[in-house]
């Protein structure tokens, strides 16, 4: 029995994995950098880009570019501790990316991970990222999946501890660093703030549009919002600012689309 005006309904069984992983994640040493890139050089060559071939290069691909690239320059920020308490580094950059598919006539976002995307070029990962996002269901995997949300909460949950047990296989299932974006949802600027199982996730916020100064002169510029969260277990203040620094640098300078302009 309900009151007037009241609406109760079952909550989706899928909702018990984003619940798991937010409970477990929110137990981790996490530190979250708000930051801003100016993203006006990049936004304006996918521009040409998509004027040139009339198919618009995914943003997210461009960022998995510039992060898999940074993190070349600095490995030590995908590392792991297992459970012995030793550091376990990953040469291949696995990014774990949100795409967005429609499900029951609806739109939601699925984790899709990019294998080896420091050996990959922006537009293989470009075709990956529309491949998965048209992409049937695999029905064997979504079976399994459903059968092991019936499972009690505290062994649901075992598998969101790999991270801290066996960072291997947690490679092998989610990747090593992850994107997330709530700016794919809404328009305008704003940071997201979450809990992570990984050492390094970045969550995309909106594009803003707002005054900016280039070579000492104030001009209309467009700014991405950035939320850069680090486990503090593994990395320390001065490697995760380097690290930042450099992402910073090879998203403002457009880093991958000079070789998509020039093909």
């Amino acid at each position: 029995m309900t009151d007037e005006g009241e609406t109760i309904e079952s909550v989706p069984l899928q909702r018990r994995g984003t619940v798991d992983y937010m409970r477990v994640a929110g137990r981790r040493s996490v530190v979250h950098g708000l930051v801003e890139f100016d993203v006006t050089e990049a936004r304006r060559r996918i521009r040409a880009l998509e004027a040139k071939t009339g198919e618009q290069p995914s943003f997210t691909a461009f960022l998995v570019v510039c992060l898999a690239r940074a993190l070349e320059d600095h490995p030590r920020v995908q590392a792991y501790r297992d459970w012995r308490g030793r550091l376990v580094q990953f040469d291949d950059v696995d990014v774990n990316v949100i795409v967005e598919r429609q499900r029951d006539g609806e739109h939601v976002g699925v984790p899709h991970v990019i294998r080896g995307a420091n050996r990959r070029s922006l537009e293989s990962i470009h075709d990956e990222i529309r491949a998965a996002q048209t992409a049937p269901a695999d029905r064997r995997q979504t079976r399994v999946a459903s059968l092991g949300l019936r499972l009690p909460g505290p062994v649901r949950r075992l598998l969101w501890r790999l991270p801290q047990v066996s960072p291997r296989h947690w490679k092998r299932i989610a990747g090593t660093v992850a994107i997330t974006s709530v700016g794919m949802f809404g328009t305008g600027g704003g940071w997201g703030i979450s809990p992570t199982n990984y050492t390094l996730q970045l969550t995309v916020g909106g594009i803003d549009r707002k005054p900016g100064i280039v070579d000492e002169e104030v001009e209309p510029r467009e700014f991405l919002s950035l939320t850069v969260t680090f486990d503090h277990d593994v990395v320390d203040g001065a490697p995760a600012a380097r690290f930042v620094q450099r992402l910073k640098e090879l998203v403002e300078a457009g880093h991958g689309l000079e070789t998509v302009l020039e093909t």
